[in-house]
């Protein structure tokens, strides 16, 4: 079969990875894929906004799975702008992902349904925002409504900066708004929860927990993601439960009662106090840098696990997990998430150590003149696995050594609170 996957990032080169692996495969092209996909795969450029083209390669090259890999296009429907063609789409029409493209249509969810997350107020004007200020907490939290490639969210330690928060959010720093949200600062130690969903059964999909601070012991800018493992240090079978039955539950019922099904991968970004969960926002796809990190732990064949959630069979899909545990470092270009370079070069790639427990996904990367480029903020991303998590990352930490690239930086204590130094 031909399969096609939409996305161009870490996430991306390793779901096409794992579905080359199966033997059910006969072409994979990824739009518009990096550097990485480009060696396993065909690369199309396609911008992924470009619905039409989209459809129309589809329709030329006898497409018979596409795999929606970002948020953005689903968010904005590709799904839909996709149903009368004769294809198989993994992942969520437009209405169940305002999951993640509306954080107020979740918040509302959450209320009705009472689903634990941080109390809240939604508000159409700065007036508004401002009297609820006046009774409030701090920190407190302020959150643009819509995408905003995860940098509309400000953590404010009083009220003159929560102020000029609300103001860039409605001035139209992530797009127009018509509303911003104000939640409470909840403590507590994040995590990242998955499953897959075929609209009527679930089958849970791993943990992990994210690092998303750029400098070392979890200081400086919020990123797209410095790195990961899993599984997630905080689970365990109590906990397990509690978000089944508190939180993605209810949420899948929300979503039938409003005559919405929900068919893809479901990501639960939570806040885990004294083995309580609340949830901070869903993504209506894999994590990036969690899907990297947690796919080299899979057992059963991707394809197979993706065709059954399509054919809605998937009460019957078996998924089974190699037992070790996964670590991911991101290695990102210098200046990142503020400024930086593209276009350098990246050489020494052929001399790291990879294996069957060793790996190194591209993400902003591209080939120009049969060199390797750097595409963007985040660049490689180096996952290991192994029953040892400091074994795992010290073996990441001598191939970003081998690789020796001058423009790079990454954390070298990923996974600090599991690893004992």
């Amino acid at each position: 079969m031909n399969v096609a996957i939409i996305g161009n990032g870490g996430r991306e080169h390793a779901i096409c990875t794992y579905i080359k692996k199966s033997n059910k495969i006969d072409k994979v092209y990824c739009i518009p894929g990096n550097a990485g996909t480009g060696h396993i795969a065909t690369n199309i450029e396609i911008d992924i906004d470009d619905f039409k083209e989209i459809k129309k390669f589809i329709k030329k090259n006898n497409i018979n799975l596409l795999i929606i890999g970002p948020e953005k296009p689903l968010v904005n429907g590709l799904v839909d702008y996709l149903k009368n063609i004769n294809i198989k789409i993994f992942g969520p029409n437009k209405k169940a992902s305002q999951l993640e493209g509306s954080k107020i249509f979740t918040k509302e969810i959450c209320k009705k349904y009472k689903i634990p997350t941080a109390d809240f107020g939604i508000f159409k004007n700065l007036t508004n925002a401002k009297k609820f200020l006046k009774k409030s907490k701090f920190p407190i939290v302020i959150k643009a409504d819509g995408l905003a490639a995860g940098k509309g969210v400000y953590i404010c330690e009083n009220k003159t900066l929560a102020i000029k928060a609300i103001k860039e959010i409605f001035e139209g720093k992530f797009g127009k708004a018509e509303k911003v949200l104000i939640e409470e600062f909840l403590s507590g130690e994040e995590m990242s929860y998955f499953i897959i969903t075929d609209g009527k059964s679930i089958k849970k999909f791993d943990t992990a927990q994210d690092h998303k601070r750029v400098f070392e012991n979890d200081k400086g800018k919020n990123t797209g993601g410095m790195g990961a493992y899993s599984p997630s240090r905080l689970i365990n079978r109590e906990l397990d439960n509690k978000i089944l039955d508190k939180i993605i539950n209810p949420t899948l019922k929300a979503l039938k009662d409003k005559n919405i099904s929900y068919e893809g991968f479901l990501y639960a970004g939570l806040m885990i106090k004294n083995n309580e969960p609340y949830l901070i926002e869903y993504n209506v796809r894999m994590g990036d840098p969690e899907c990297q990190t947690i796919l080299p732990k899979l057992k059963t064949d991707l394809l197979e696990i993706f065709m059954s959630c399509v054919d809605k069979k998937l009460e019957k899909q078996k998924i089974d997990w190699h037992k070790d545990s996964s670590i991911c470092v991101v290695l990102c270009s210098k200046g990142y998430p503020n400024k930086f370079r593209k276009n350098i070069e990246i050489n020494n790639l052929e001399l790291l150590n990879l294996d069957t427990k060793n790996f190194c996904f591209h993400a902003g990367t591209k080939i120009i003149d049969d060199k390797i480029k750097s595409n963007g903020g985040r660049v490689l991303n180096f996952v290991s696995i192994s029953n040892n998590l400091k074994v795992a990352r010290n073996h990441i930490l001598r191939n970003l050594d081998i690789l020796n690239w001058s423009n790079g930086h990454y954390r070298k204590d990923i996974g600090f609170k599991v690893i004992e130094d």
